[in-house]
């Protein structure tokens, strides 16, 4: 018999992790089992290996190995000594996790599961998932893996209901078929990219999402005596206060983590959660995920490409090659079913490196379809742990009674009131940090009102400088409309894949968080426009008049807002590098139709149409009304010895515009923010629905 084959048919622990470790223990440990036996290291948790907890049995001589006796080889299985701080460390742990309340395990079951997408317009569509079964029983630690282009993040998607357009087949809980609000209710899905809030402080962004996910009816001790708890097992309480952007890889994603721990979920659901950390920090965030499942949830994550130790950790794998099943079972079971299929994996080698290379076909694409008919493309539950223990749908329905259906439940936990409430919360805090949107933003405009000042230095009251004046009051109607224009469309895409995760995982309804966008960003407008209209208003030396002053800055803030709503718009719908080739662009044709270069008398009749929808005219035209309308008296003339405009009435005919048409541009300009506002809502919503 060969080494392999000992090793394969040896009655003693399980074979698995790396060909060399043995996981388990065994009561049968028998002398000559091979050349395993006698190098293996006891391994009964990820921990002891991870921190060397082996005898000086392991350290043997190769001769000593080689006249290993039955006697040593029973000193080997011996329980390794513990080390004291890690003993506190676990303890601690396990009191925090203890505060946490159990669940009920739900098994997740799904058949015959396909999803399509759509390449694009007049591109057709593609299957990615092709008819794949699975079952994942409750209270365990299972793993999605694959090669890339696998589909593993699909299945993830579909099977957690952040995808619904184009999944086929039927998805089971507890036997029942899925209701998807029910089940959104006791999951939850923390994406690759750890989309977190980076101005606010770790202790922050745990107290905005209890505030938003346990809701008001809790009390303020239940929230501290939980986020605390949370913090504790996660290894974040000491860093409570440290802004989020100032964290490791690793602390955040144990936050995404500790934020969705919160509500307490039942289901979860994480996308690559090792993704860009060391060794260390990878293991640290599986064994965490690996106690969450001793209080009956269901965790299950996908994964790249698992080292031996990491692998271990797994309850369950589940392996997906070009959208099909090629394995379904226990990580101690992986190693027998490739030997079962007669394509053993090679001595020393990872497991799940070998069925990745399987996977990918690199020892060829018939091994694909061998291991695919062998799983039955995920209908196959013979290489569970305990294939006994694992209950058929039938089962399942009987044991778990029928839920009691609530009427008129809303999907999120707390009151559109309290949401408002805490969103504005979250955004002043955000507001006072933030060096963009709120300090970058007040300098920028004073830099630029001291520069208009020093380039249009006294041209409101002087008749020969009229053009001057009329190229400033262009000039600031532009400002207004670009720089607010610009920035959001440059900052609300980051936004938006926060929003994306946080809406989907029932922290707020997307009305809230508009409501609170639109609330929050008022007082920095105001504060902004008024600061830039005192400065630019005074050094040019426009009319001492507070019904003046007052109607250049109501055009101000309306142009102000108008520019934010389109900018919201675009950066809603299309990300950074084409919302700001785009912006600039349909700005272009409404300077055009502004009547500033060309004169409204002068445009083409077949344009005449686009200067009622060009916010820019309505804008040029009231600050005209307010300088230059309400019959304007006549104008200085000390610089020139002739003032072709020294009389306002002879200017405004000049460039076909009425100074009595204030009230008309106020009413355009708010109609057109209300537009705006509504239609960036819609693009909001509908860029939602179209990533689901």
């Amino acid at each position: 018999m060969s080494a392999r084959d000992q090793f394969f048919n040896s009655d003693g622990g399980t074979a698995g992790i790396g060909l060399g470790i043995e996981i388990g223990e065994s009561s049968t440990s028998q002398v000559g089992r091979g050349v395993y036996n006698a190098t293996t290291v006891p391994m009964t948790n990820a921990s002891s290996w991870r921190n060397g907890q082996t005898n000086t049995a392991t350290k043997t001589t190769p001769t000593a190995i080689a006249t290993t006796t039955a006697s040593q080889l029973v000193a080997v299985k011996q329980t390794p000594l513990e080390s004291v701080a890690e003993d506190e460390e676990d303890l601690d742990q396990m009191d925090a996790l203890s505060n946490l309340p159990p669940r009920d395990a739900v098994d997740i079951e799904f058949r015959d599961l396909s999803l399509t997408v759509k390449l694009g317009f007049n591109r057709g569509e593609k299957e990615i998932l092709h008819n794949v079964c699975g079952k994942f029983p409750g209270g365990q630690l299972i793993a999605i893996m694959g090669p890339s282009g696998a589909g593993k993040s699909t299945l993830l998607d579909a099977l957690s209901g952040f995808k619904t357009t184009g999944v086929d087949g039927s998805i089971l809980l507890n036997g029942r078929r899925r209701d998807l609000p029910s089940f959104r209710r006791m999951s939850c899905y923390i994406t690759q990219d750890d989309r977190l809030q980076p101005l606010l402080t770790v202790s922050e962004n745990m107290h905005i999402a209890a505030d938003l996910k346990l809701g008001e009816n809790v009390t303020y001790e239940e929230k501290e005596r939980r986020i605390e708890d949370i913090l504790l097992l996660l290894g974040l309480y000491d860093h409570d206060q440290t802004l989020t952007m100032r964290l490791s890889g690793g602390q955040k994603k144990r936050l995404s983590i500790a934020m969705e721990l919160i509500n307490n979920p039942t289901v979860m659901f994480l996308d690559e959660p090792t993704t860009g950390l060391d060794s260390s920090s990878c293991t640290k965030v599986l064994e965490l995920l690996k106690r969450l499942t001793s209080q009956g949830r269901t965790i299950i994550c996908t994964i790249h490409q698992p080292t031996a130790k990491l692998f271990q950790i797994f309850d369950q794998v589940y392996v997906l090659s070009a959208g099909n099943c090629v394995y379904q079972g226990g990580t101690q079971k992986m190693v027998p079913f490739l030997h079962s299929v007669e394509l053993p994996c090679p001595m020393y080698h990872n497991p799940a490196d070998y069925i990745i290379e399987l996977a990918c076909g690199e020892y060829g694409f018939d091994k694909i379809d061998t291991l695919k008919s062998a799983s039955e493309n995920g209908s196959c539950l013979t290489w569970f742990n305990d294939p006994g223990s694992v209950l058929r749908a039938e089962t399942l329905m009987r044991k778990h009674p029928i839920p009691r259906r609530k009427k008129n439940v809303s999907m999120e936990n707390t009151s559109f009131m309290n949401q408002c409430s805490v969103l504005l919360r979250r955004g002043y805090i955000k507001a006072r940090r933030d060096t963009t949107m709120t300090h970058l933003r007040i300098i920028v405009n004073i830099a630029v009102a001291v520069l208009y000042g020093a380039m249009y230095d006294r041209s409101g009251r002087e008749g020969s400088r009229v053009l001057d004046n009329y190229n400033l009051l262009f000039a600031i109607l532009m400002h207004h409309s670009m720089t607010t224009m610009m920035l959001t469309v440059l900052t609300f895409p980051i936004e938006m894949t926060i929003l994306i995760k946080e809406h989907f995982n029932r922290w707020y309804s997307l009305k809230a968080y508009y409501f609170a966008l639109t609330l929050i960003d008022l007082p920095i407008t105001l504060l902004s426009t008024l600061l830039f209209t005192v400065i630019i208003y005074l050094w040019s030396y426009q009319p001492l008049e507070w019904v003046r002053f007052w109607m250049f800055f109501a055009i101000s803030l309306l142009i102000v807002f108008v520019g934010q709503s389109i900018g919201l718009i675009i950066g809603a719908w299309f990300d950074v590098v084409n919302g700001t080739f785009l912006a600039p662009v349909l700005t272009i044709p409404m300077m055009m139709f502004a009547g500033f270069g060309v004169t409204l008398r002068d445009l083409p009749s077949y344009l005449k149409w686009g200067s009622h929808i060009s916010h820019l005219r309505y804008g040029l035209e009231g600050f005209i009304a307010a300088i230059y309308g309400l019959n304007r008296g006549t104008l200085a003339c000390d610089e020139a010895p002739y003032c072709h405009y020294r009389y306002p009435k002879k200017f405004l005919e000049e460039i076909t515009m009425r100074g009595d048409q204030f009230w008309k541009d106020i009413i355009a300009l708010c109609v057109m923010m209300f537009i705006f506002r509504l239609g960036a809502y819609i693009v909001l919503k509908a860029k939602i629905k179209s990533i689901r």
